[in-house]
């Protein structure tokens, strides 16, 4: 049977979040994105993609929110198959969703247009930011992230937007035997770009590599002192029961697995 809601998904409970209402506003069968991350879940990027443009009208997302009980609802949360960022109108979508009134937005985003100031505006209507930062320099970016990006930009990027964002501001960084190494390097740029919270993740679900273990995120936490830093290995898991399971997956992955 065809899902109800094509651009929504969940709600699911994400332990950087809490309880989160999917939006997808790239919402295509392939994955739109910027990035070739060597962990994603949703495997290799079909449609690599560097331009912004309008993949969703913004009034027909609003349209499936108002279809959704919110009351047990954190944040209504831009993320799904693909980088958010490169949907144009995402800051007409968080308008009109603070306007309305309908909820808290979070914005969940892999850092490579936040040099772009169109970008930054968008995003700095939301509630709370997550940030990708998965590598210190432009060797390691390349490995991790994928090739031809500029490291220097994305993370001038990251460091403008902090200086006048308002809201809540969270650096994600992903941790695999390939970056692992690099722990020490990683903290010290967190540290500098000051945010409210810090998050390590490993690829638990589903993926193309082996998520560290829970000693090697503890031996990788001291690295970050005094810092406010979550990870998922201490998460507690909460149930939350989708409305549409198969396209929770597709767009989030396995939301059973932690």
């Amino acid at each position: 049977m065809d899902s109800p809601f094509k651009y929504i998904y969940g709600p699911v409970y994400s332990w950087r979040i809490g309880r989160s209402l999917g939006i997808d506003p790239l919402s295509a069968v392939d994955k739109i994105c910027n990035m070739n991350c060597v962990y994603c879940q949703l495997g290799l990027t079909t449609h690599l993609s560097h331009t912004r443009k309008e993949y969703v009208k913004s009034e027909d997302i609003i349209a499936e929110i108002k279809r959704v009980p919110l009351d047990a609802v954190d944040y209504l949360t831009f993320s799904g198959r693909g980088e958010p960022t490169l949907a144009k109108n995402l800051g007409q979508m968080i308008h009109l969703i603070k306007a309305q009134r309908l909820g808290r937005v979070a914005v969940i985003t892999n850092s490579v247009l936040m040099h772009q100031k169109e970008v930054r505006l968008d995003l700095s209507q939301a509630d709370f930011v997550l940030a990708k930062l998965d590598a210190f320099d432009q060797e390691s970016f390349q490995s991790v992230n994928g090739k031809e990006l500029n490291f220097e930009k994305m993370l001038g990027g990251i460091r403008e937007f902090r200086q006048d964002f308002k809201g809540k501001f969270a650096l994600q960084i992903m941790l695999i035997e390939d970056n692992l190494d690099d722990v020490c390097e990683l903290a010290a740029l967190a540290r500098d770009l000051n945010p409210d919270e810090i998050q390590l993740n490993t690829p638990l679900r589903p993926c193309p590599v082996k998520p560290i273990e829970r000693a090697e995120m503890d031996w990788a936490k001291k690295f970050f002192g005094d810092e406010k830093v979550v990870t998922v290995w201490d998460s507690q898991r909460q149930d939350y029961k989708p409305l549409d399971p198969e396209a929770t997956i597709r767009r989030h992955g396995n939301y059973l697995k932690p």
